[in-house]
């Protein structure tokens, strides 16, 4: 249920707001005799009616073992988009993003992943812009009759195995023809390109193989190159910032929001929803299947390369209980520069 801002009285919303930037600040419920001694001119008794009402709108609840109330999920949701008051990254804050986001662009995501997980005391997370590796050297060793391992090594050193499935057994002597193929006629191109071009050297004859050979060749580049442009890229640090003094008392949902962590391509398709606005945006608890069971927020924002297209999106990972007001700044910010030092490195 979601409550517009405006129907909540003045008072009910300076109670609002007392209460979830107090639990944000302290991580424990916030009572009535605290607020009264705020000034707010209400008597303890007074400020528990609006709670009552606050908790009845399902804006607050209170844990069975205290009479103080916390925000719930929607509580969070509204006080995150109507009522939060946002507090600017200092100077130093500022200059720790801005320098972490200069150099090579690589260094550059890395390194504002760190920065940011450091300043928000979160999982700092980044969704690198997709890249195909590019070919410098193939071989097929055989697993089984019916499957082959493929040894592919990119022009950057890196080495990646993949399994094949073959539909009938394939001869090593065409596992051979099949690598030596590949490693002289596509290597420099990503898996991508060197599909288009086996294609048109099949259509042209040019390619000279034996049949089980194109076969193993045609099937791997087509579940290959589609994989290379699916597959998410991520840069997570500071994952152990989650596990604070408050997570000891819940172990389980530390284990749980870790295993979700690990979950690349999930996390992947959850930051994918960050791509299509030009803010940023927050997800809280179980608005988001993936964190529903831990408990955790994310909070996203796209950057851009040149034209202004976005090329990925760099964010955080952290309780619920985090504090919107600060950490949403810096994300933004992080956001704005990394899209500078994109642009300036594609021009």
């Amino acid at each position: 249920m979601s409550v517009p801002v405006d129907e909540l009285t003045t008072r009910a919303r300076d109670v609002f707001r007392t209460i979830v930037e107090g639990y944000l600040q302290t991580g424990v419920p916030v009572g009535s005799k605290t607020i009264a001694a705020g000034g707010f001119g209400l008597s303890p008794a007074s400020i528990r009616g609006v709670m009552a009402d606050l908790e009845g709108l399902g804006l607050l609840t209170h844990p069975h073992t205290s009479a103080g109330r916390v925000p719930t999920e929607t509580g969070l949701r509204l006080f995150v988009d109507a009522m939060m008051r946002t507090a600017e990254p200092t100077v130093e804050e500022r200059a720790m993003i801005e320098g972490s986001t200069r150099g090579p662009v690589e260094d550059a995501l890395a390194a504002a992943s760190t920065t940011l997980s450091g300043l928000s005391a979160c999982a700092g997370i980044v969704m690198v812009p997709g890249r195909e590796l590019r070919l410098r050297q193939i071989a097929f060793v055989p697993l089984s009759p019916l499957q082959t391992l493929a040894v592919v090594v990119g022009m950057d050193g890196e080495v990646e195995n993949r399994v094949v499935d073959l539909p009938a057994p394939i001869p090593s002597a065409a596992l051979n023809e099949a690598g030596n193929f590949m490693t002289a006629r596509l290597g420099g191109l990503t898996l991508g390109e060197a599909a288009l071009r086996l294609a048109e050297e099949v259509r042209s004859g040019r390619a000279a193989l034996d049949a089980a050979a194109q076969s193993l060749i045609e099937r791997g580049m087509a579940d290959w190159s589609r994989d290379g442009a699916q597959r998410p890229v991520l840069i997570v640090r500071g994952a152990a910032n989650l596990i604070d003094d408050s997570a000891a008392r819940d172990l389980d949902r530390v284990r749980q929001l870790l295993d979700e962590i690990e979950g690349a391509e999930e996390i992947a398709r959850l930051l994918e929803g960050a791509r299509e606005g030009a803010a940023t945006k927050v997800f809280i608890g179980a608005e988001n299947k993936l964190f529903a069971l831990s408990g955790s927020s994310v909070i996203a924002a796209p950057y851009r390369g040149r034209e202004g297209r976005v090329v990925g999106v760099v964010g955080v990972i952290g309780p619920t209980r985090l504090n919107y007001a600060r950490v949403v700044p810096m994300v933004d910010l992080t956001a704005q520069a990394l899209s500078q030092t994109f642009q300036r490195q594609a021009g």
